[in-house]
């Protein structure tokens, strides 16, 4: 890992293409821009970590077979009727 020092105003260059500016420093924070080419994703590494987790739970999560129940259990009208068309009238909350 690279260190350095930096004062308000002063870039770094990653390459040809990235530009890290130190935009603000203040008593315990510091505000950081980033010039990247769009097609670069830029991201806080937070992000990433809640993304990458909400990923993991969705495929641990076993949609496909509840799906699969309600379906059963429901009894789903065939996709060429609706449940209008069928003679099924919907109920609505709380009937």
């Amino acid at each position: 890992m690279l260190m350095m020092s930096r004062r308000e105003g002063e870039v770094i260059l990653i390459g040809e293409q990235i530009e890290i500016v130190i935009a603000h420093i203040g008593r315990s924070r510091v505000k950081v821009g980033i010039r990247a080419p769009r097609e670069m994703l830029v991201v806080a590494h937070e992000v990433k970590l809640v993304g990458d987790e909400n990923l993991a739970a969705a495929k641990i999560g076993r949609g496909a077979e509840i799906v699969t129940i309600l379906k059963k259990i429901i009894q789903l009208p065939q996709a060429s009727q609706s449940p209008v068309e069928k003679g099924i009238n919907r109920q609505e909350a709380g009937d």
